[in-house]
C-alpha cells in the first residue's frame, strides 16, 4: 500500500508541475471567474484545509484520541496526502495560467512550494530513516565480528604484535603487492590485515550513519519551514477568497 502511494503521490506531482510549466504556452484570462473555474477553485481550496484538519487533530491529544477510535491515523495520514496534492492540482487548473496580480502569482508560487516539500519531507526522509537503521544494524554486525576478532587476536600475542605497522597505508599497500609465490610470508599478514580493513569498514559505517543523521536533523527543520509555508498559504487564500467575494463572482451573476 506504501508502494501504491507513493506512485500515486508521484504522479500527482508531476501532473502539477507540468500544468504549471503549461503557462508558458496556453492563458486562459477568463476561466477562473466561470461557472467551472469557479466549482474548481471552491473544490481545490476546500481540499486544501483538509491537511490543516489534519494537523489540527494530529496536535490536540483530546481530539487525535476521539477521532482515531473510528478513523485509523494512517487513513487520516492517506487522506491528508492525497488532499493536498488534489486540491492544488484543482485550483492551478482553475487559474487558467493567468498569474496577473500579485496575489494570484504567489499564492500559485506558495502552493508548489507546500506541494514539494511535502512531498519531499514524506518520501525522502523516510528513506533516510530507513538508510539510517540499515546502516545502524550493519554496524552493529560489524561491531559483533571485529569482538570476537579482537579476542581471536589477544590469545596471539604474535599476531597482535603484527596489526600496529598495518595502520599505515604505505604498509598494506606494500603487502597488497608481495610475491604470491611467497605464501608463507603472505599468510602471516592475512589476520592483520582483516583487522585492520574490517576497523576500516566500521569507520566508514560510522561516518556513514554521521552524515545520514546530520540529513536528518537539516531536514527535520526544512519541515518546519514547511509547515509555516503552509500557513503563510493559508492566510493568502483567506484574503484571495475575501477578495473574490468582496468584488463579486460572476459566475454566480
Amino acid at each position: 500500500m506504501k508502494e501504491k502511494e507513493k506512485i500515486i503521490a508521484t504522479a500527482l506531482v508531476v501532473i502539477i508541475l507540468f500544468l504549471w510549466s503549461g503557462a508558458l504556452l496556453h492563458v486562459s484570462p477568463r476561466f477562473a471567474g466561470s461557472l467551472a473555474g469557479g466549482v474548481l477553485g471552491v473544490s481545490g481550496a476546500l481540499l486544501m484545509l483538509v491537511p490543516l484538519v489534519y494537523y489540527i487533530i494530529k496536535r490536540v491529544k483530546s481530539l487525535k484520541s476521539a477521532v482515531t477510535k473510528r478513523v485509523p491515523v494512517r487513513t487520516l495520514l492517506a487522506w491528508h496526502i492525497y488532499a493536498g496534492l488534489v486540491g492544488p492540482l484543482l485550483v492551478l487548473i482553475h487559474t487558467g495560467h493567468k498569474f496577473e496580480s500579485l496575489l494570484g502569482l504567489l499564492l500559485t508560487l506558495l502552493t508548489l512550494t507546500v506541494v514539494l516539500s511535502g512531498f519531499v519531507g514524506r518520501y525522502l526522509l523516510g528513506r533516510v530513516g530507513q538508510g539510517l537503521r540499515e546502516k545502524r544494524a550493519q554496524l552493529e554486525t560489524l561491531n559483533q565480528t571485529y569482538r570476537a576478532m579482537a579476542n581471536t587476536l589477544a590469545a596471539d600475542p604474535e599476531q597482535l604484535a603484527m596489526v600496529r605497522p598495518f595502520a599505515s597505508f604505505r604498509r598494506r599497500l606494500t603487502t597488497a603487492f608481495l610475491n604470491p609465490e611467497d605464501s608463507g610470508n603472505r599468510s602471516r599478514f592475512v589476520e592483520p590485515l582483516n583487522v585492520v580493513r574490517h576497523v576500516e569498514a566500521i569507520a566508514d559505517v560510522e561516518n556513514s550513519i554521521f552524515m545520514h543523521d546530520s540529513f536528518k536533523k537539516w531536514f527535520s527543520r526544512w519541515l518546519k519551514w514547511h509547515l509555516i509555508i503552509s500557513f503563510l498559504l493559508y492566510l493568502l487564500l483567506f484574503f484571495h477568497i475575501w477578495a473574490s467575494l468582496h468584488f463579486g463572482l460572476r459566475w454566480f451573476s
